[in-house]
């Protein structure tokens, strides 16, 4: 079955990349859909999102498609014949939110699925918001993303007028 891992991935995370990592075990080849569409403060273009996320599952040897998606998660699935959302966790305040989206993914179209699978221990603390606050102070991110991201988001900081 096709599966998607739907997000706004600015930047993508070394936390993303182990849920990636993991999904394609079960699944193969993975979908990783970025919503241009996010209620989220981003900091980079949905195109600039695409080219990092790209470069990153290259770095990482995995075998998975990057697109934007825009509008309904659920009617992208629908148009990729995608059948399983693939949705990572860090922490019991995720699962309330992921639950309550995977509900109304349901009833939106009751034939996506909709899988859990937990961070590793050691990026429960990792998220994309916290990444770039810590890159905005200066301070050291290489732990926490891939190198592409660090390399972009050092130019995002040094080229931003503050």
């Amino acid at each position: 079955m096709k599966a998607v891992y739907p997000g706004t991935f600015d930047p993508i995370t070394l936390g993303h990349i182990d849920i990636i990592t993991k999904a394609e075990k079960i699944f193969g080849n993975i979908t990783i859909a970025i919503a241009e569409d996010n209620n989220k403060a981003s900091i980079f273009s949905p195109k600039k999102r695409l080219e990092i996320a790209q470069e990153a599952i290259q770095e990482f040897n995995i075998n998975a498609t990057v697109v934007v998606f825009k509008g309904l998660l659920v009617d992208f699935m629908q148009q990729n014949n995608a059948g399983v959302i693939v949705r990572g966790l860090r922490a019991i305040s995720d699962f309330e939110y992921e639950f309550q989206m995977s509900c109304i993914n349901s009833r939106l179209n009751n034939k996506i699925e909709t899988v859990f699978l937990p961070a590793k221990d050691d990026m429960h603390f990792v998220s994309s918001r916290i990444v770039k606050s810590v890159a905005e102070l200066g301070g050291d991110i290489t732990e926490f993303v891939p190198k592409c991201v660090v390399k972009a988001m050092r130019e995002y900081y040094q080229n931003k007028v503050i």
